[in-house]
């Protein structure tokens, strides 16, 4: 798959959404993951034929572990244009040896992006665009469900009042195996992180696939689902009615 596809997906939940605006700054929370590193190349592509004129940052969290190196991801962004900064934390010894976790990542997750949003608003930033894709919205539903009891997923685009930013998801209309295939090219940066493949969003990730042994299609019906809002039949249309003895009170 070409990087022309991605970026048709792309343009497509950017103007859909509204996403980008004349004038924005936009920055990508550049991990080194397929995920980040397709969205800003295909954003740096995109900002060249893109009817709203915008500039385009990165910025990746360093989380303090050893050996960390982030040379190949300084290189990437010089070659693209594209303003990169590292912003050093000591997310990973107070997750890993500080608090202990047992179930680290959200933790993780809070931390980094509170990391994130500080460092964007001290560098003028005022849009935070992360790689999250087509199977992320289906895992993250999944997610919710299963663990929280709860119909619910992340947002195309949503503004965080507490930092004055707003969160774009340009990547929602893109099929994880397509940035796959783009990405290969690319020069990725390992995850260190000790509970890489052994969270719950992988096990949904397996789940899903063992369902679609047996219903192939059923990856496409669930994200249709959640992104035709005419398909959602639930029971919100229905007023409640008191119990019967609720009525003699």
């Amino acid at each position: 798959m070409s990087l022309q596809f991605i970026l048709s997906t792309m343009r497509k939940a950017v103007e859909d959404y509204r996403m980008i605006n004349d004038g924005d700054k936009v920055c990508v929370g550049l991990s080194g993951g397929k995920d980040s590193m397709v969205l800003l190349k295909a954003l740096a592509s995109y900002r060249i034929f893109s009817p709203q004129k915008f500039t385009l940052g990165a910025i990746t969290i360093d989380m303090g572990f050893k050996d960390a190196d982030f040379s190949g991801l300084e290189k990437f962004c010089e070659e693209l244009d594209v303003d990169y900064h590292i912003e050093h934390t000591d997310i990973a010894e107070i997750v890993f040896n500080v608090r202990k976790e047992k179930a680290p990542c959200s933790l993780c997750s809070k931390m980094r992006r509170g990391a994130l949003n500080t460092t964007l608003k001290k560098l003028g930033y005022n849009k935070l665009a992360l790689g999250h894709h087509a199977d992320d919205l289906v895992e993250t539903f999944l997610l919710s469900l299963c663990y929280e009891g709860r119909l619910s997923t992340f947002a195309p685009i949503s503004y965080m009042d507490r930092s004055d930013v707003t969160m774009i998801r340009p990547l929602i209309y893109t099929r994880e195996k397509d940035i796959i295939s783009v990405a290969k090219d690319l020069p990725i940066y390992k995850n260190p992180c000790p509970e890489d493949k052994e969270t719950q969003r992988e096990f949904m990730k397996n789940l899903i696939k063992n369902i679609q042994k047996d219903i192939p299609f059923a990856k496409d019906r669930m994200l249709g689902a959640i992104t035709n809002a005419e398909r959602y039949n639930l029971w919100d249309k229905y007023e409640k009615f008191p119990r019967r003895d609720e009525e003699k009170e």
